[in-house]
């Protein structure tokens, strides 16, 4: 199934459930099962949940005074990487609120300590100077993520009031020049978004040639302004991204950690990674944080992540081999499945 423009992405996102799921959804799971067909596992450590922007839907927000705050030194981290290593994880994505006293070098030390132990790695610290993302490439980092939220300037800037939306793409920019592999995407469903927007979202994940498509459906977090204006982003809407992500860009990483229908289950419940399994996603999570941290990692309510063993779980009832891969997680990686110990 070729879909080349906008016209056809918006056939395809306004289809009955019925025809959708019977047409487009399976065809999405046999192109991931052609291009490798593996469930991986990442190992995911938030190491400082302080953040000095005011985006108006992250449960992170400075002004969200409610909040309790921390912050994990280096050595801490690294002791967690350790850990991660020991449960047969070779994959590893460190991400941070943006903190403005965590400190560059502190930083550059984690990706350094990941490498050593060797991690592939992703980073998620958000807007940095240009030469920021070369001194991480030169670090070792492999990939970087930076979310453009949404396709729509007016709506990024108002909703993330902290930045801009031509801010985000020059940043964006500068990953890709920089040797990085970037990892892109957006929020779905978040109030006042139409069909036309979110095919509009596909179409800039594709242009950009994302390695990882990161993407959620809009969860309402406690504390935030967007809360106040509507509920959560639909779950359908969501499985038809994730399905034409897969069968618009076939090798690669699409995030498999999503809600189902019982809202507070989070993102650990069965049947929501199992329909995002289902519907062509690939990659799974191991929360390296203690669950008094964890909690608190709080960009959405109820960011629950359960451990190997439910993943395993999950790629079983799916049908799917899963891996730990010590490469990309493409296409090319995926062949690499290694033993874990839950």
């Amino acid at each position: 199934m070729k879909i080349q423009t906008r016209a056809e992405v918006l056939e395809l996102l306004s289809l009955p459930d019925e025809e959708f799921h019977s047409a487009v959804t399976p065809e999405a799971k046999r192109t991931h099962i052609e291009h490798g067909g593996a469930v991986t596992a990442s190992a995911m450590l938030g190491y400082s949940n302080i953040c000095k922007n005011q985006c108006l839907y992250c449960g992170m927000r400075a002004g969200n005074s409610a909040l309790p705050r921390y912050r994990l030194d280096p050595q801490e981290v690294c002791s967690m990487m350790d850990t991660a290593r020991e449960m047969g994880l070779s994959r590893l994505f460190l991400v941070s609120g943006e903190d403005p006293k965590y400190g560059f070098e502190n930083i550059l030390r984690l990706v350094e300590g990941a490498k050593e132990r060797g991690f592939r790695v992703s980073l998620a610290v958000g807007e940095l100077p240009d030469d920021h993302y070369r001194a991480l490439r030169d670090a070792g980092a492999d990939e970087f993520v930076l979310k453009f939220e949404m396709s729509q300037r007016e709506v990024f800037n108002r909703l993330n009031p902290s930045t801009d939306f031509d801010r985000r793409m020059a940043c964006i920019r500068a990953i890709q020049s920089s040797g990085m592999a970037l990892a892109s995407g957006n929020i779905v469903g978040y109030p006042g978004q139409t069909l036309e927007m979110l095919a509009d979202d596909i179409l800039l994940m594709r242009e950009l040639g994302i390695s990882w498509a990161p993407i959620i459906p809009y969860m309402p977090a406690a504390g935030t302004p967007l809360a106040a204006e509507g509920g959560p982003g639909s779950i359908e809407w969501n499985l038809r991204e994730i399905s034409l992500l897969r069968l618009m860009m076939p090798h690669i990483d699409i995030t498999a950690q999503q809600p189902g229908e019982n809202r507070g289950e989070g993102l650990a419940g069965v049947s929501g990674n199992l329909a995002a399994l289902e519907a062509g996603a690939n990659l799974l999570f191991v929360d390296l944080l203690p669950s008094a941290l964890a909690k608190n990692f709080r960009v959405v309510d109820e960011r629950m992540i359960k451990g190997l063993a439910h993943i395993r779980h999950v790629a079983q009832l799916a049908g799917l081999a899963f891996c730990v891969p010590g490469g990309s997680g493409r296409e090319e990686d995926r062949g690499n499945c290694n033993e874990t110990k839950d």
